[in-house]
């Protein structure tokens, strides 16, 4: 396992122990885990977006501190939460990271996880780089509206 991974499990374990809201300190947790605390904001920046379900405020100075907040809905509130802040492209990694989610908070069943991973993957895509992301963003767009 990657110290990445490691890190994104630690805060998503002390975000699961019936808390919705953390305050972390950015510093300390680099020392816990014997990093450069650039490696925290890399695994906050990439893992912890609103499109996976998360809202993060930074305070730098004094310390400075993290708050990481959950977002907790309806399925449907939260599919439609994804659905507006995917933008206008979306790479086939991007979408591993927000199936992986959906199954993790069981929004889909494992069907329907690999009915979203084929219809956006590139061998269905074979059409040119500078579009691809572009269409598996509309597609996983309107899979996900129709989800329901």
């Amino acid at each position: 396992m990657r110290m990445s991974d490691i890190i994104e499990d630690f805060i998503k374990d002390l975000l699961n122990d019936d808390q919705e809201e953390i305050e972390i300190q950015r510093n300390e947790l680099a020392e816990h885990f014997n990093c450069v605390p650039s490696q925290i904001n890399y695994v906050i920046a990439t893992r912890f977006k609103p499109s996976q379900g998360y809202y993060v405020e930074s305070k730098r100075g004094g310390g400075g501190h993290i708050t990481i907040r959950k977002i907790s809905n309806s399925k449907s509130e939260y599919l439609m939460h994804i659905i507006k802040n995917i933008g206008n492209e979306l790479t086939a990694n991007e979408v591993d990271v927000l199936i992986s989610d959906f199954l993790s908070y069981n929004l889909i069943s494992s069907k329907e996880a690999k009915l979203l991973k084929v219809a956006t993957s590139d061998n269905v895509l074979s059409i040119t780089k500078d579009l691809k992301d572009q269409v598996r963003a509309r597609i996983f767009k309107n899979m996900l509206l129709n989800l329901e």
